[in-house]
């Protein structure tokens, strides 16, 4: 990755973080941006990136502008990475609705602006992604509202893949398996599921950058890849019965 100008939205949170680190200690030349400015700027150190740029999930122009903001910092911008997520639980109509509003403005419209403003600044051959999760694959009781907003973002990842097929533009959809990250105890309302063993993080952050990098459009939760040009081998074990992220 050396070289490569990467973008990484969601930088504070925990994957969005290593996936930052990791890209940085690659080679990459690595902008970030985050919600939190605190954790925004231990990530800067770490990845001995500029300055980062603050945002909120609400403010749709400025989700956009971030791609733009980051290509002028790094002289120009090769891949974008949305890795931002909320969660909630229950069943079809017990999550309240100012709840299922948020869900949807973080886990879909948000990364949708910012991957448009990412189509009109990325260098031709570059890739867009953002993680979606196992939640996309295959349904769990509870989780209605959440995996409709994540199958939001997935279908318009599928669209564009399609519309972009022709000018060499990677667009990821990470479906990653529930990771050993605390997410689901964060939740906005609800209590999760039984869940299966949480997956390493490591592994599957190596498996998102090498999915952007060699031109992955999906990373399943089993560490396959489909439509990709050259992939490595697949990441650690997964529990294949679901999960929530």
């Amino acid at each position: 990755m050396d070289g490569w100008r990467l973008l990484v939205v969601g930088a504070t949170g925990v994957i969005g973080a290593e996936v930052a680190v990791s890209a940085a200690a690659r080679g990459a030349r690595v902008a970030v941006a985050g919600r939190d400015p605190v954790r925004l700027d231990r990530v800067e150190r770490r990845v001995g990136a500029g300055r980062g740029q603050v945002f909120d999930a609400y403010d749709l122009e400025r989700c956009r502008d971030l791609p733009a903001r980051a290509a002028r910092g790094l002289g120009g911008l090769d891949a974008v990475l949305v890795a931002i997520g909320a969660v909630a639980f229950g069943r079809a109509g017990e999550v309240p609705l100012a709840v299922q509003e948020h869900l949807m403005a973080v886990n879909a419209s948000a990364p949708v602006a910012v991957l448009e403003g990412a189509l009109g600044v990325i260098s031709p051959g570059g890739a867009i992604g953002a993680l979606t999760g196992v939640i996309v694959e295959r349904p769990v009781p509870g989780t209605a509202a959440y995996r409709a907003s994540k199958a939001a973002l997935a279908a318009w990842l599928d669209s564009v893949r399609a519309e972009h097929r022709r000018d060499g533009l990677t667009v990821l959809d990470a479906r990653l398996p529930h990771l050993d990250t605390g997410f689901a105890e964060r939740s906005l309302a609800g209590t999760p599921p039984p869940l299966p063993p949480g997956a390493d993080l490591g592994p599957w952050v190596s498996a998102v950058l090498d999915g952007l990098l060699h031109g992955a459009g999906v990373l399943r939760p089993d560490g396959t890849h489909a439509n990709p040009v050259s992939v490595p081998a697949t990441p650690g074990p997964a529990n294949p019965r679901g999960g929530i992220r």
